[in-house]
């Protein structure tokens, strides 16, 4: 009995030692004509074994590289993308560099540094002003959520000052329910729940009137 630690190692186990076998095939055809076909018949059956790839984006172009890797690099046949090299696939990928916040504000998180750099870009005014307002309540839940424990607003006020290094000041507001959009959101919070409260008391009134007159129909029968 032959066991697979005895044949020949798989380039790429996910597609079988079947087809790692008709590679080989492929590759001992004496014409490139020949080859190219039976490269094509390979690439369909590559497919059908591995459906999922078709919801990949260009999976043809995939499975023509991993035809080609199976091929140990080394296929001499007519394809309709360029075939990779051992140099490009053993290229690693740039690293990517992390956003390094100031101090140990790290919870804070990289969104809170580009409203922060958007806010300082902004021209002096109503909408500058409402951004740096949400910038700050977003700050208190960020705070919040990691430290587990409440922070006054004249924290968070200084920790936006050193952030966007003296640019955004919230200092001369005591506190967020001061501001305008704490306000404007408060308003409209108020005015739903009165909707609501209205729109339970319609329906309370109708259901009465309902049961009222369902109820006169009953005493003329």
């Amino acid at each position: 009995m032959e066991y697979n630690t005895q044949k020949t190692q798989l380039l790429l186990p996910e597609y079988g030692r079947i087809i790692q076998q008709l590679v080989e095939r492929c590759k001992e055809l004496p014409t490139k004509e020949e080859r190219s076909e039976m490269a094509m018949a390979i690439i369909d059956f590559m497919g059908q074994r591995n459906p999922h790839l078709r919801d990949e984006e260009n999976y043809k172009h995939k499975l023509w590289d991993h035809l080609y890797i199976l091929a140990d690099y080394n296929l001499d046949a007519d394809s309709p993308y360029p075939f990779p090299t051992r140099e490009d696939l053993a290229e690693k990928p740039q690293r990517m560099e992390y956003p390094k916040l100031q101090g140990d504000f790290k919870f804070y998180g990289k969104s809170i540094l580009q409203l922060i750099e958007k806010a300082i870009e902004l021209e002096p005014g109503d909408e500058k002003e409402a951004l740096i307002e949400v910038i700050a309540n977003n700050m208190k839940k960020s705070y919040n959520v990691y430290n587990k424990e409440h922070v006054t607003d004249d924290v968070i006020f200084r920790h936006l000052k050193e952030l966007s290094k003296n640019r955004l000041d919230l200092t001369n507001i005591e506190s967020l329910e001061k501001s305008k959009i704490y306000y404007a959101t408060a308003n409209r919070s108020n005015a739903n729940k009165n909707n609501n409260r209205n729109q339970g008391n319609s329906n309370t009134n109708v259901n009465k009137r309902r049961f009222t007159n369902n109820n006169n129909n009953k005493n003329r029968r």
